[in-house]
């Protein structure tokens, strides 16, 4: 059998390089293009849904700019040990998050969870200078209320990078993050390590910038089996800070949305509650 010339491989070679090139590039477009579908999985409510809850609640409608409206629920307890400004996940709403917070306020803590633009009832373009102006316009509704010395900031996911923006600029009692990332640029990076998402990403969310300019106390919860934020991620977070001021406690076998499962999270939560 006649060998295959070497100018008719090079001729092969170049077009699957080609090939390849073009998919990477338009794989790239799309990552860009639908980056906040694949960061962001709101569910909307009708502007007239009834939340039920299991203890008192006032449903809140706050106005941070003009054209936003950020729809929250703000649980009151009879003799509060404290108030709670919780930042939850990427997904759902309130009709969910709502009950997963009643978590502390079955300990005595008033509790104030807002759902971000285009989240349930909110309303309002996404960006994420945004997000950190919500927030801040919620601790802002809080301070009206409470010393700040009795509040908490809490983020679960998507909600630390937030939480530690909004601790790093205020002075709560202390700050509470549960499945943390170093960075979204750093979990892109994970899942995907051969694209250019440092060059793609609009949405960076550097909690280890922030994180250095936060006084109060900081916990972390993180489990070691969490497939959607790497527990490296938060190990990479501690060590950006002093040791005596950051805990980050580390739940064997947890994963991403249970760590309320188990003994270690219930038993630190008590602890610094």
């Amino acid at each position: 059998m006649s060998s295959i010339p070497q100018n008719r491989i090079k001729k092969r070679l170049n077009k699957v390089f080609k090939i390849l090139l073009i998919l990477y590039l338009m794989i790239s477009t799309l990552l860009y293009s639908l980056q906040e579908k694949l960061l962001f999985f709101p569910t909307e409510l009708a502007q007239d849904y009834q939340y039920q809850f299991a203890y008192p609640f006032e449903e809140l409608f706050l106005k941070p700019s003009e054209n936003v409206s950020i729809n929250a629920i703000h649980f009151k307890t009879e003799h509060p040990k404290g108030v709670i400004l919780y930042f939850h996940g990427n997904a759902g709403d309130l009709s969910r998050w709502g009950l997963i917070s009643q978590f502390f306020v079955a300990k005595d803590y008033d509790v104030l969870i807002m759902d971000y633009r285009t989240y349930g009832k909110s309303k309002g373009k996404l960006s994420e200078q945004a997000f950190y102006e919500d927030a801040q316009y919620c601790y802002d509704y809080l301070l009206k209320q409470y010393s700040e010395s009795s509040i908490t900031i809490y983020g679960r996911s998507l909600g630390t990078g937030i939480a530690t923006f909004l601790a790093s600029k205020n002075n709560p009692k202390q700050l509470v993050l549960e499945t943390p990332y170093y960075s979204i640029l750093d979990v892109a990076k994970n899942r995907f390590p051969v694209f250019p998402v440092s060059s793609l990403l609009k949405y960076k969310f550097p909690s280890n910038e922030f994180i250095v300019d936060v006084k109060c106390p900081i916990t972390m919860f993180h489990g070691t089996d969490d497939s959607v934020v790497p527990y490296s991620s938060a190990e990479k977070l501690k060590a950006v800070v002093l040791k005596n001021k950051a805990m980050l406690i580390t739940i064997e076998s947890g994963s991403h949305n249970n760590l309320i499962d188990f003994e270690e999270y219930r038993k630190g939560i008590d602890s610094i509650l």
